[in-house]
């Protein structure tokens, strides 16, 4: 039995590690994209509210408030990141994409 729950702990530390990495990248194309001059204006408003309301200590709904406090941010964060995704082109999403990997 321990050897499955170690199995398993490894799985879970494997897929941490994983979201991790696609985060940080994500986060790094995002930056590109801001500073990208093929960004329409509005994406970029919209990514910057995302990042904003995700560091900014006040929410809509206060994390105080059990569960639903921290599902906003949850909701809030990438349906802006969604939003300004599909404004943009894909061309210049995919170009920031192949320069973050290059790096």
């Amino acid at each position: 039995m321990a050897v499955n729950l170690k199995s398993k702990t490894d799985y879970m530390f494997q897929r941490i590690k994983f979201t991790a990495r696609n985060l940080k990248f994500e986060i790094k194309v995002y930056k590109l994209l801001l500073n990208d001059i093929r960004t329409p204006k509005l994406s970029k408003i919209l990514l910057g509210l995302a990042i904003g309301y995700a560091l900014f200590p006040f929410d809509i709904i206060p994390d105080f408030i059990p569960v639903i406090g921290h599902i906003d941010d949850m909701v809030t964060v990438p349906t802006l990141i969604l939003i300004a995704l599909t404004i943009n082109p894909k061309e210049v999403y995919d170009d920031c994409k192949i320069r973050v990997k290059d790096t």
